[in-house]
């Protein structure tokens, strides 16, 4: 069809008469097609139509005397927004538009609420997440949009495109795909809140999961060198433009490797998908340019240090008194940042990084060396005790992943987590749950292991410059609505 548009052009006359008999001579009932109407333009016994399947539309042309008394009074009757089918034949029109010429119209549904504008769509941003039909039908027909802005349809086609993308790349590199449980006797994997909901058949509490983490790394234990899982974690925690209490997450689990190897991959996988998604590795993400051509690595002290405030350069602590209590209390003092003073140390210097450093990491960059009190699950450096083999890796301010070298000693693990029941104890709902199964896990013995999560919806974001989270979700959560 395209070729007969391109010989046709805007030309009048004997070149268009040509190709119109050719498209004609197809048949008179050769195309048959079903869409919802969305512009209307009646002139007398002749009218105008543009059709849509949500990803295209196409220009219709209907006339009574080719339709019938019937058919003809059933479009007068027809309203924006009701589904119908059509037979005809193809023709382009003098201004070089493809067209129906219909020859039998079909109604097949009715619209009974109006259409959104279709120059504006819904402009309405509450209105988009609780009714995202309307926004995927107004994403159909919007005439007017800034230049690489994507249409809601195009957003949710390219998140589909992301999770392809990076399902393919595991299955390529000899990962196994698995499925853990969504609900759980025990609120492990992670430090959060979680949700809570009553088995009654078993007579049990059971929690959503809050990450799927041990039970993967049990697989590894089981001989599953290789696994990975896209799926839902549950948290009961605050809403944010970026956080949702329901998100997706990618976590894999590879035996005979380190966090290094992690954040090797991380980055190739990262910049393939860039390259394959945006087509260029430098980003726009709510106004801030963000280069995949420039991945860095800092330890948590360096980022701290690195940050520092310009005219406190005097105050600056040294790196190596970086987890000295009163080093960093006077470091909170001197750039007037309040904290709880139960913080235990390497929380206190966790919180100085996210006062100083965290909103400046914009090009890829790679946190290491997180404190052990931070990192209940992860390995410790083996040159320094205090620290641990972890990263978190933060893209234009947001932290989008999370990865270790796993800890595999269960006698340590059991103190871990002895330690976070005491903190659990002071007050710290967050913290994690002794899970006697995976000490006893443990205690068969895992190999050197690695494991990461990434958050696919805040990947999805980036990736389609999208200012929201609620934005990458088709059902974001939000309030009820009141009457």
């Amino acid at each position: 069809v395209s070729g007969y548009q391109d010989r046709a052009g805007k030309k009048e006359g004997e070149a268009l008469e040509a190709v119109n008999a050719e498209l004609k001579a197809i048949g008179d009932s050769a195309i048959r097609l079903a869409g919802r109407i969305m512009t209307m333009r009646l002139m007398g016994k002749a009218a105008f139509a543009h059709l849509t399947d949500g990803l295209q539309s196409l220009q219709v042309y209907l006339r009574k005397n080719d339709l019938g008394d019937e058919a003809w009074a059933l479009y007068q009757k027809l309203d924006l927004g009701d589904w119908v089918g059509v037979t005809g034949y193809l023709f382009i029109t003098k201004t070089g538009e493809l067209s129906l010429h219909v020859t039998a119209l079909s109604y097949l549904s009715k619209a009974l609420l109006p259409m959104p504008d279709k120059y504006h769509g819904v402009t309405d941003k509450e209105l988009r997440y609780r009714q995202r039909y309307v926004d995927l039908i107004a994403s159909a027909a919007v005439h007017e949009r800034a230049e690489g802005e994507l249409t809601s349809r195009e957003v949710f086609e390219r998140r589909a495109q992301i999770i392809r993308f990076i399902r393919n790349y595991f299955d390529e590199r000899g990962y196994v795909e698995v499925e853990t449980p969504m609900l759980s006797p025990l609120a492990t994997g992670a430090a959060a809140k979680p949700f809570k909901t009553h088995h009654n058949a078993l007579d049990i509490d059971l929690y959503a999961r809050i990450a799927p983490e041990l039970y993967l790394k049990r697989l590894v234990v089981g001989g599953f060198e290789r696994v990975y899982e896209i799926n839902r974690n549950f948290r009961n925690e605050g809403l944010s433009y970026k956080h949702n209490p329901e998100f997706t997450m990618l976590e894999w689990y590879q035996a005979y490797s380190d966090y290094t190897d992690l954040m090797d991959l991380t980055e190739d996988l990262l910049t393939q998908l860039v390259d394959k998604v945006c087509a260029t590795r430098q980003i726009t993400f709510r106004d801030t340019a963000v280069n995949f051509n420039n991945w860095q690595r800092l330890t948590m002290r360096e980022a701290v240090l690195k940050y520092w405030p310009d005219d406190k350069a005097n105050l600056k602590p040294a790196i190596e008194n970086l987890l000295d209590r009163a080093t960093l209390e006077k470091a909170a003092a001197d750039v007037a940042m309040s904290f709880d003073p139960k913080l235990n140390d390497g929380q206190l210097l966790g919180a100085l990084f996210e006062h100083l450093a965290e909103a400046h990491l914009t090009d890829p960059t790679f946190i290491i060396e997180y404190p052990t009190e931070l990192s209940p699950l992860s390995k410790q450096s083996e040159h320094d005790p205090r620290f641990t083999d972890r990263f978190e890796l933060f893209i234009a301010a947001m932290e989008c992943a999370n990865g270790f070298s796993e800890l595999n000693d269960p006698v340590e693990q059991r103190l871990r987590f002895e330690e976070q029941m005491g903190q659990r104890a002071s007050g710290n709902d967050e913290a994690m749950v002794l899970d006697e199964d995976y000490i006893r896990a443990l205690s068969y013995g895992m190999p050197p292991t690695a494991g990461e999560g990434i958050g696919i919806d805040r990947i999805v974001m980036l990736l389609t410059n999208q200012p929201s989270i609620r934005d990458v979700l088709l059902f974001p959560h939000m309030r009820p609505e009141t009457k």
